[in-house]
């Protein structure tokens, strides 16, 4: 089986977490993560890479020896370093760290103390009350393990983040479409809806011979399993984990497939009660009175059918959508291509693994006209945060290189840390430098609901704050959101004229769509803001489009589809501005 860049990247962070978990040089650590960010990041397959004799080592954080190991694990699908990390540790560590309280020391301290090396076998453990008696851990510790565990086990379910599945998805799409005698060929469910998470793959095909796609397709390089296999339906699970439905249909029905296996179920039943209302069924074959079908060859079709116009399909969750669409009521989506410039943003001066002109130079390739500097303050000393003197070297720097660009402007700012009583980590005679203050929690994000909540109202109302950025802190399928009363939270932003973020990086998301929603209904200006690390992830921006059309807006509803010199204008004006 080829690898892949993704299996590159995740030996790398699996051996990272392994060796961290050991205690090993925190240096060593950092180069096979670095490692396993600048594989994620690339838009060419390694492998291809290899093949065509291309020297990898001109790849950022990628060095002689990095470089070795992923050439010898293209050729034998083997990581050698962490085979050996796998004998000292077991595997099944690394799984601890996604519980929240559980670092690499800990994990290590129950593996020696207790010999957990499982999820599974420390929910035992904790609830046998073993936990506790451990250095450093005690009853409430414990019990707060064991609150996560269970809150994970039903908020968690086995999905998989829809910027991983991607890569995936779009493989075997662009494979099928060239496959003989296939006509059209699309993936529906939830991926289409763009959820944040998809749970397997429905992919809708239309060709002229089924049983040869259907029998082609078990042949595909990344299936790992064939769980069944028909004339019009095949069932597989790639490499990934991800599981896969391949659905043949005749052309007729192809608009009521896609409309039937996008859903969401609840707008699906919805519709389907329409139906019913009329003598009509609705299913996955088409729209039928009696035995005579009225519409399923497009989707377009099915809904006009219905005197409604094409729902987009990231608002079809039964939320409101069909009863706007009957009204004509239904909301013009943000596009990526209203984005005029990204907000947040880190370079090498923090933890980014780019220097502000490659920063700039990659924003300037999107087609960008703006580019906020927001890297970290000094609060989150992991990432190396700034203090005031780092950040004024930075602002001039920033003025010195806007000197030198004609088409970009980049934008001074900070992801300054929201400290517990609510003040700002850094004094105002340096933040009145910067274009605009991003706020963010980093730490004591396991406060109660009250006081999690003053502390952000108490930074609102600090005069420069402009932006909140993830709001809520969640990280998909590792940790929740933390407690907040957002109706406090939306009255207090819309009040003092704060925009608050849709965070685009994949694992973040935040706030959820929902949230957002509930935020633009009340008044909030939104923005969207790729967080990225590195010149590849500002391409993060499309997701968080993503996540804003699932919450209904359109371009209006979101700061950074405006041109500069509005930008500057609502940045500049504050609380007295319309916003």
């Amino acid at each position: 089986m080829p690898v892949r860049n993704r299996d590159i990247a995740n030996a790398f962070e699996t051996l990272a977490d392994l060796l961290e978990i050991g205690d090993a040089n925190p240096f060593r650590v950092r180069a096979y993560r670095n490692a396993a960010s600048t594989v994620r990041d690339q838009s060419r397959p390694i492998r291809d890479m290899l093949a065509a004799g291309e020297d990898l080592t001109e790849l950022p954080n990628i060095g002689d020896d990095l470089a070795g190991q992923i050439e010898r694990f293209v050729e034998t699908g083997h990581l050698a370093r962490l085979d050996a990390a796998t004998d000292k540790l077991p595997a099944g560590l690394t799984a601890l760290l996604d519980i929240n309280g559980i670092g690499p020391k800990r994990a290590h301290a129950l593996y020696e103390g207790l010999g957990v090396t499982s999820v599974d076998e420390l929910a035992a453990a904790a609830r046998d009350q073993r936990v506790r008696a451990l250095s450093g851990f005690g009853e409430k510790a414990e019990q707060r393990i064991l609150h996560e565990i269970e809150r994970q086990a039903r908020h968690s379910p086995a999905r998989t983040l829809l910027a991983d599945a991607e890569e995936m998805a779009e493989s075997l799409l662009d494979w099928i479409r060239q496959r003989a005698g296939v006509d059209k060929a699309a993936i529906a469910g939830s991926y289409r809806r763009r959820r944040e998470t998809v749970g397997d793959l429905d992919v809708v095909v239309t060709a002229s011979d089924p049983a040869a796609v259907s029998r082609a397709v078990t042949r595909y390089e990344d299936v790992g399993e064939v769980i069944s296999s028909g004339e019009t339906r095949t069932t597989l699970r790639l490499r990934g984990g991800l599981q896969v439905d391949i659905r043949v249909v005749p052309a007729r029905a192809y608009g009521a497939a896609m409309h039937y296996f996008t859903g969401s179920r609840d707008h699906n039943i919805a519709l389907r009660r329409r139906a019913q209302g009329h003598g009509w069924k609705l299913n996955e074959y088409g729209l039928f009175k009696d035995d005579q079908i009225i519409a399923g060859d497009t989707e377009e079709s099915v809904y006009e059918a219905f005197s409604l116009p094409w729902i987009p399909p990231e608002l079809r969750e039964n939320r409101g959508e069909i009863e706007a669409a009957e009204e004509d009521a239904l909301p013009t989506l943000i596009e990526v291509a209203e984005i005029r410039g990204n907000l947040h943003t880190h370079t090498t001066a923090t933890d980014g693994k780019a220097d502000l002109e490659e920063m700039a130079e990659a924003a300037r390739d999107r087609g960008w006209r703006y580019l906020g500097i927001s890297d970290h303050s000094r609060a989150v000393r992991v990432a190396n945060g700034l203090d005031a003197d780092r950040l004024a070297r930075q602002i001039d720097e920033i003025d010195a290189l806007n000197e030198r660009l004609d088409d970009l402007v980049i934008l001074k700012s900070c992801e300054v840390d929201i400290l517990r009583d609510g003040s700002l980590d850094l004094p105002d005679s340096i933040l009145e430098r910067l274009d605009y203050v991003m706020g963010a929690m980093h730490g004591q994000l396991g406060l109660e609901r009250r006081a999690q909540t003053e502390r952000i109202l108490e930074a609102m109302d600090h005069p420069l704050m402009r932006i909140i950025a993830h709001p809520t802190g969640r990280l998909i399928g590792r940790r929740g959101p933390v407690a907040l009363d957002l109706d406090r939270i939306f009255e207090a932003a819309a009040r003092n004229r704060i925009a608050l973020e849709i965070n685009a990086q994949p694992k973040r998301l935040d706030l959820d769509d929902q949230n957002a929603r509930a935020a633009r209904d009340a008044g909030v200006m939104l923005v969207i803001g790729t967080d990225a690390h590195s010149p590849a992830q500002l391409d993060f921006m499309r997701h968080g489009v993503d996540q804003a059309r699932r919450a209904w807006l359109s371009g209006s509803d979101v700061l950074n589809t405006r041109p500069l010199n509005q930008l500057r204008d609502w940045l500049a004006r504050g609380r007295s501005a319309d916003g």
